[in-house]
């Protein structure tokens, strides 16, 4: 049987969609590998999981790295991860899966559910512990350790005996106390404990093998360890040259806060099976548990700048451009849902300090091409305004078309801190010629700055100009005498 012409070229043309489609793919992954393996590098991040997640589907799953140094190990996508924080997104999905069974409302009082509270504590709701939002005491200590000795009892008597830190809903503050209530209230209600609760309606309806609760103290096959760039040499810390071995509790009263292991796999078929409607059966539920908590004062409060608000254990990086959800773990573990753009990015690390929320935006960028830092993506308004001008004008036009910016529009500001940390963006995205027209505007506008001075200082030393370097670190010390880089850098120059 003869194939017609018009068959065969609409075969042609699906073959060569599918092989530019194909191609393309790989071209994205390859450019995120070398990304990834360079920040790795960068950060000293011994293992590094990555997972993407389009349509419902992953469509990149890749590891990199030593899971285990002691014993040069390499990590595999078997490899599990502690997700430390993102656990709490767990506890949040847990606590709307009783509320869709009408088991509790968010909005109830602690007290409903739990005896015996201090008085202050009564009127607290389940949304203000969720949302760090409820100023009860911590439960953890000064060192950072869980009160108690590993037991629950003498964790809550101890941490009853602390007086509140302030109204309920006045601020965010981020606090491990309210989520040990949170696990005792899913203990009461879904009659089961909380950790099987979570593991029977979420790890294995999401499909998600490999995952458990554990910490440092549990046998965990296949686990990649827990390492740290910095150590305690009485009360400080000192960054070390290279990762040295972390160790992490989490009592078993503890894990709605933290203890979840996992890979990025599981945590990508997490995201599916939340957004495909397998965990929570309602989209206002979802819609709730992605809200960030308004404050009494109108506003929203977060961890910084980028996860700038916090909704039902999930926090929020609320921005015009891209908004997501995106619980961190540990400063080792992130996971971003992006809201309006069909992708969701899961980075699982076994380095404290590694900070993978710090770099996954520009992951997304290799998708969203938009969102790369050198494309302008994630600077401030005012930012973006010059950058847009200077990109037409030139860099070397900076302070004059500041001055026109400002001419045009009076209310037009740049604020110090802002320019000064582009400057140093510039100076990662290897391009030192514009990041030093940034730092001398900001000399400029800043003139009784010590820390301008020392920003461009550093920029003229690194750009082969020791002279001009040297002038400007004088100027730096002048202005504040304890500045210890600038004191060292004009020792180091003058010889």
């Amino acid at each position: 049987m003869k194939l017609n012409y018009f068959t065969m070229l609409l075969s042609l043309l699906l073959v060569l969609f599918f092989t530019s489609t194909n191609a393309q793919q790989l071209s994205t992954s390859d450019s995120i590998d070398a990304f990834v393996q360079a920040k790795m590098q960068q950060r000293h991040i011994p293992a590094l999981q990555v997972a993407v997640v389009r349509s419902g589907k992953i469509i990149k799953d890749t590891t990199f790295g030593i899971a285990n140094l002691e014993n040069n190990i390499k990590a595999t996508d078997q490899t599990i991860f502690s997700i430390n924080s993102i656990t709490k997104a767990f506890t949040g999905i847990a606590i709307m899966q009783l509320a869709e069974e009408q088991k509790l409302k968010i909005t109830d009082p602690v007290s409903l559910y739990i005896d015996n509270l201090p008085e202050a504590w009564r009127n607290i709701t389940l949304q203000q512990i969720l949302t760090h939002t409820s100023g009860l005491p911590d439960v953890l200590d000064a060192e950072e350790q869980v009160m108690g000795h590993n037991d629950e009892q003498e964790a809550m008597e101890k941490v009853k005996q602390l007086p509140i830190e302030f109204k309920p809903g006045e601020k965010f503050s981020y606090n491990q106390t309210g989520y040990v209530l949170l696990g005792q209230i899913i203990t009461k209600l879904s009659g089961m404990h909380f950790t099987r609760f979570i593991e029977e309606r979420q790890f294995k309806v999401a499909g998600m093998k490999l995952t458990r609760f554990g910490d440092s103290y549990d046998v965990i096959p296949k686990y990649a360890g827990a390492y740290t760039m910095t150590r305690q040499v009485g009360d400080r810390f000192v960054r070390n040259n290279t990762p040295g071995i972390a160790y992490m509790q989490f009592p078993v009263f503890f894990r709605t806060a933290a203890g979840i292991q996992s890979t990025a796999t599981d945590m990508a078929n997490w995201v599916i099976a939340l957004k495909s409607g397998k965990l929570l059966k309602q989209k206002s539920s979802i819609d709730m548990l992605w809200t960030p908590a308004i404050l009494n004062n109108g506003k929203i409060g977060g961890f910084n700048s980028l996860t700038n608000g916090y909704a039902l254990g999930w926090p929020t990086v609320t921005r015009e451009e891209h908004p997501a959800v995106g619980p961190v773990g540990g400063g080792r573990s992130a996971l971003f849902v992006y809201l309006k753009d069909d992708l969701s990015i899961i980075v699982l690390t076994n380095l404290m300090q590694g900070n993978p929320d710090q770099f996954i935006d520009e992951i997304a960028g290799y998708y969203i091409a938009d969102m790369h830092q050198a494309n302008g993506f994630g600077l401030p308004k005012n930012i973006k305004i010059l950058r847009f001008e200077l990109l037409k004008k030139g860099f070397d036009k900076a302070i004059p078309v500041a001055t026109m910016l400002k001419k045009k529009n009076p209310a037009y500001q740049l604020n110090e801190n802002e320019l000064n940390a582009w400057g140093y963006q510039l100076l990662s995205l290897k391009n030192p010629g514009a990041a030093l027209s940034i730092f001398k505007l900001n000399v400029a506008l800043y003139p009784n700055s010590d820390n301008a001075y020392d920003s461009l200082a550093e920029t003229l030393e690194t750009t082969d100009n020791p002279t001009e370097a040297l002038v400007n670190y004088k100027k730096s010390l002048a202005l504040n005498p304890q500045n210890k880089h600038a004191a060292e850098r004009i020792k180091a120059l003058d010889k």
